[in-house]
């Protein structure tokens, strides 16, 4: 996301002026193919067949030892001082981790996301940390091999007073075989070099730009909320034994959905001919099954040996996205048993039974254009999603963090995340949890902004061989992409990115930009200070970006605020305005109080948060519903965001610390496989004959045979009736289906709030609730000056129900554990309940729960 990007391009022209050929009659896929020239593509090489067996031979797990944990850590010092031990002056550090986490346990800094602190935390970046591990070993490995999994960013490695090298790029290494150094007693010392400094007055002023010299993730050198440049020996180390022949990245894909699978395997020859057994064991993950084995002789005198082999799954399993069917995951077990009895090598890894393939959109094949139609297990499918940001600036990345997210996307129906340029090639654990919940990733390499052409050549490769291998046999993973908002997405890095795509893959499809080639990202409402209507009536093929800012939960706010969380009105200079996107130095405050003020006067801090949310509510949920009712023209939309990596106002719609906003239960309503949605084209009605477009949206065909209502009932001000029609049919095959319009006289729409409810009923039961508001502008506030009802709330562990006991409508019920916003997540919530009627939902707590509302007494 950057100020005033939108896509508007000639593909044909920028091919004429950059010297890339132009073809007619392909797709952006296939021109795009054809031009990066791969050597082959790895799923099509020739392939032999496993031979199926009845068991294969139990293997000793490697050995392996973890050397994460408590390390020391100093700052500065002499090279020989350090090497030789003299660490006196060091504290303790947990590994994986940040240099500012340390700090900060260790009291040295102040929490860096509260107040203004990160500019503490930021001058930490810029100076020498070593870092020191001792370790012993009861018996010396066999061929060691010291594994970094990833440091940032150029680290020197020591290992008992040898020097082992240096190592430069966040996302992977380095290695170093250490057979030569390593003794019982072992000392390894890290030198982390400080983060060079490189202010050089672009967009935004004050921002870092050495990222673009060097493979981090950049969403943290001060152009996106955070300006603390990441630090530390951040994914695990550990000391492995390999073993004569090793296994490397085993690569597993998806030949056809009735179970006939690819198998790719690189043998490394360490010490030993590349002779012996090769077993394959494949088990259900998370499903009853049985067991399957396989094995292949092979005797090779060369150094490495790429093989391929084709073997069947009996009774497949598939994988599918979010709300499509389940995700069936598969474990595979591969070991090489050596013929002279040396020892063997075991490498795991899992998959799931799933093809990819893209479509064009209706028009045909385009060469300015990728096909942009996701088709999953052979079926077409409007996509849903929205991008995700690295999780945390300081690189704290536990599981458990992870979860919370990636459950909240799927009940929020989220089906994509975008992984963007602007972050990092994402952990094991991500995409683990994404495989297990069937939200489908497009994976983006670390660029940005055109900084391809300056990020150095060889750091970049290795990031995309290394990442490549660790991640391809994840289901989730369905596409490759260069980087974010390149405006000249062309090159030799990009060209190499693209012939990787195919030689380490060539499964899923890869595009040189995003937004690129029929995808496009808008921000004319913040960035441009549009009004909200223009986000009523943006239309594309793809929807790669857009959104609105808002503020977070008023728990995150007074807590990022501190002691400044009474003063209201915000001050110049002030930490509120600090924890505004580019820290307040691009008229942000005045933007938020124009979309704020949409709808809330900004006389206390709760007020302007509650604007600011519903602004963004508005802002986002309307391109989604839009978008979905133009399918196949339109054929996904990825809203921005869902996470934070820094707490502040920010796009996303859960909040640094956890809260999650409004927006999530919008956002879960729209993207509901079954609703009903009503078409805006202005956020004001008042007085004015309109007719208003009204479908039904069905994603996974719930209806189809079935009789069915969908009735859209509008309210005033008073919260009298004004407006009630019914629309009835036959459920089909078909996902989007227009009913008609709901029109409105000038009579009906006179007042200052007008409230659309639609509801989905068949057989006696509703099964899908959407509502709308409008008229809000009318005058600040007025959606929370509706006529006054009652509810009452019954607890019962997770379960809490909540029950409209007055006689009006009660607007925008929703639950709230107080004091614990971070933390809470209800199943459903901002609830638009009629008179006397009762919802339960599921929360994710057993602790009192309190119940609110827009018109509650």
């Amino acid at each position: 996301m950057k100020k005033g990007f939108v896509t508007v391009v000639s593909f044909t022209l920028i091919a004429i002026l950059s010297g890339f050929p132009a073809y007619a009659g392909k797709s952006l896929d296939e021109i795009d193919r054809e031009s990066f020239a791969a050597r082959y593509v790895l799923a099509d090489l020739p392939a032999v067949a496993l031979t199926p067996v009845d068991a294969v031979e139990q293997v000793q797990v490697p050995y392996e030892l973890s050397l994460d944990g408590l390390w020391l850590m100093a700052e500065g010092g002499d090279e020989r001082a350090r090497v030789g031990q003299t660490w006196s002056d060091a504290m303790e550090a947990v590994v994986p981790g940040s240099v500012h986490t340390a700090l900060v346990t260790n009291g040295v800094i102040p929490d860096p996301y509260i107040g203004q602190n990160d500019s503490i935390a930021e001058k930490q970046s810029y100076k020498t940390w070593w870092f020191c591990r001792q370790f012993s070993l009861d018996e010396l490995p066999d061929n060691p091999l010291l594994s970094f999994g990833g440091v940032a960013n150029r680290c020197t490695v020591w290992l008992n007073g040898h020097k082992l090298g240096t190592h430069e790029g966040m996302f992977g290494g380095p290695d170093f075989a250490v057979k030569k150094y390593l003794k019982k007693e072992n000392t390894l010392v890290v030198k982390l070099d400080p983060i060079p400094q490189m202010f050089l007055g672009n967009w935004p002023p004050n921002a870092n730009e050495s990222w673009k010299y060097t493979v981090v993730f950049n969403c943290v050198y001060g152009w996106h909320y955070a300006q603390i440049p990441a630090l530390g020996i951040w994914r695990t180390v550990k000391l492995i034994a390999e073993a004569p022949v090793e296994i490397e990245s085993p690569f597993v894909s998806t030949r056809t959905l009735q179970g006939d699978m690819r198998l790719v395997v690189n043998l490394r020859k360490v010490s030993a001919p590349v002779k012996g057994k090769l077993q394959v064991a494949v088990s259900p993950r998370n499903f009853e099954g049985e067991s399957q084995y396989f094995e292949y002789e092979i005797n090779s005198s060369k150094k490495a040996e790429q093989l391929s082999f084709d073997f069947k799954i009996d009774n497949p399993r598939l994988w599918w996205p979010n709300d499509r069917g389940e995700q069936n995951l598969y474990d595979m077990e591969l070991s090489f048993i050596p013929r002279n009895g040396g020892r063997p090598d075991v490498e795991r890894t899992s998959f799931g039974i799933r093809t990819i393939e893209m479509a064009p959109f209706p028009e045909g094949k385009r060469e300015d254009r990728y096909d942009w139609t996701f088709v999953v297990n052979g079926r077409p499918m409007f996509v849903k999603g929205t991008g995700w940001c690295t999780m945390d600036a300081l690189m704290d990345f536990p599981r458990e963090r992870y979860d919370r997210l990636l459950r909240i996307a799927k009940s929020q129906h989220v089906q994509m995340l975008r992984a963007w340029g602007g972050g990092m090639p994402e952990t094991d654990d991500f995409y683990e949890l994404c495989d297990e919940y069937g939200i489908m990733v497009i994976q983006e390499w670390p660029t940005a902004w055109n900084s391809h052409n300056t990020q150095p050549f060889d750091m970049l490769q290795e990031t995309v061989v290394r990442n490549t291998k660790r991640i391809r046999n994840h289901p989730s993973l369905v596409m490759w992409g260069a980087g974010n908002e390149s405006d000249k997405p062309f090159g030799p890095a990009i060209d190499m990115m693209g012939r990787l795509s195919l030689e380490l893959d060539g499964t899923r499809p890869f595009h040189r930009g995003e937004a690129w080639g029929g995808s496009d990202h808008n921000y004319n409402c913040w960035w441009d200070d549009a009004h909200l209507n223009h986000n009523l009536n943006m239309t594309s093929p793809f929807w790669g970006e857009f959104g609105i800012a808002s503020l977070p939960h008023i728990e995150s706010v007074e807590r990022y605020l501190a002691e400044e969380k009474d003063i209201w009105p915000s001050r110049e200079g002030g930490h509120f305005r600090h924890h505004t996107p580019i820290f307040g130095t691009m008229g942000e405050f005045g933007k938020l109080s124009q979309y704020s003020g949409y709808f809330m006067p900004d006389t206390t801090l709760a007020e302007f948060i509650i604007g600011s949310q519903l602004s963004q509510v508005v802002g986002v949920r309307h391109t989604l519903e839009r978008a979905r009712t133009r399918w196949p023209e339109t054929t996904g939309a990825l809203y921005y965001k869902m996470n934070d990596n820094y707490p502040g106002v920010s796009w996303s719609c859960v909040d640094y610390y956890g809260a999650v906003k409004p927006v999530h239960y919008f956002v879960q309503k729209s993207f509901a496989p079954l609703t009903g949605v009503v078409l805006f084209d202005r956020t004001n009605l008042s007085s004015q004959e309109v007719s208003l477009p009204v479908y039904l949206l069905d994603d996974c065909s719930r209806l189809a045979g079935k009789e069915y209502r969908v009735v859209a009932t509008v309210y005033n001000d008073r919260l009298d009736t004004v407006a009630c029609r019914t629309f009835e049919g036959q459920g089909d095959s078909h996902s989007v289906v227009s009913l008609g319009n709901l029109d409105l006289t000038r009579a009906q729409t006179k007042s200052t709030m007008l409230f659309v409810v639609v509801d989905v009923l068949c057989d006696g039961d509703r099964l899908a609730r959407n509502y709308y508001f409008t008229n809000y502008e009318v005058r600040r506030g007025v959606i929370m000056s509706m006529p006054r009802t009652d509810v009452a709330l019954a607890q019962d562990g997770h379960r809490v129900t909540v029950t409209n006991t007055g006689k009006l409508p009660a607007i925008g019920v929703h639950v709230e554990w107080p004091g614990h916003a971070h933390e809470f997540v209800a199943s459903e919530n901002y609830l638009w309940l009629d008179a006397g009627e009762s919802r339960t939902i599921e929360v994710n707590t057993e602790e009192p729960v309190c119940v609110k509302g827009w018109n509650i007494n």
